[in-house]
């Protein structure tokens, strides 16, 4: 639900302007690490509880699936973002998680290598809310003469630090694999 909620609010900021559009993106970076707190605390309550399943583990993926979709596609939707780095940064992040859930079903367990995962997304994706919320209109302009703007900057930081990330965890998987050979 917080997933979800960080991402209409991360749309309404391309039809709001001033003091409303910060709020707004004040309210999308809380969303967002409301969603990463819940994540974590439904996981240890599980644990601590000794109630932890395979059937837990599959409604703690989905939903974190459906959410870094929901938040990365609405982050290329906010104005001068692209629409096309959003769909890819969401993308690549399914993959990331698939390519961490492969260790697991090939033997060598799940691998969590690279330098962004989850946390890592969501943590740049909160820096670009706060950063929208509080710095004057005149930095947000488009970067270094394009039509570029910072939440199109920081989809494509995502994308690329994805695409290593699943490299990572591939080669990764890949040396256990031969370690077991």
């Amino acid at each position: 639900m917080f997933g979800i909620g960080a991402a209409l609010a991360l749309v309404a900021t391309a039809s709001l302007s001033g003091a409303e559009s910060r709020l707004v993106w004040l309210g999308a970076a809380a969303l967002v690490q409301l969603r990463l707190l819940a994540n974590m605390f439904d996981g240890m309550v599980a644990t601590e509880a000794g109630e932890a399943s395979p059937i837990g583990e599959l409604f703690n993926e989905v939903p974190d699936r459906v959410s870094d979709v929901a938040i990365l596609v609405a982050l290329g939707s906010v104005r001068g973002s692209s629409v096309v780095l959003g769909f890819s940064a969401a993308l690549l992040a399914v993959f990331v998680a698939y390519v961490r859930a492969l260790g697991g079903s090939a033997g060598v367990g799940q691998v969590f290598d690279g330098w962004m995962a989850k946390p890592q997304r969501m943590f740049l994706v909160t820096i670009l809310c706060l950063f929208e919320a509080f710095v004057p209109e005149s930095w947000n302009m488009p970067l270094a003469g394009t039509a570029s703007s910072w939440p199109a900057a920081i989809l494509l930081v995502i994308c690329l630090g994805c695409a290593m990330t699943a490299g990572t965890r591939l080669r990764t998987i890949a040396r256990r694999l031969e370690g077991r050979a």
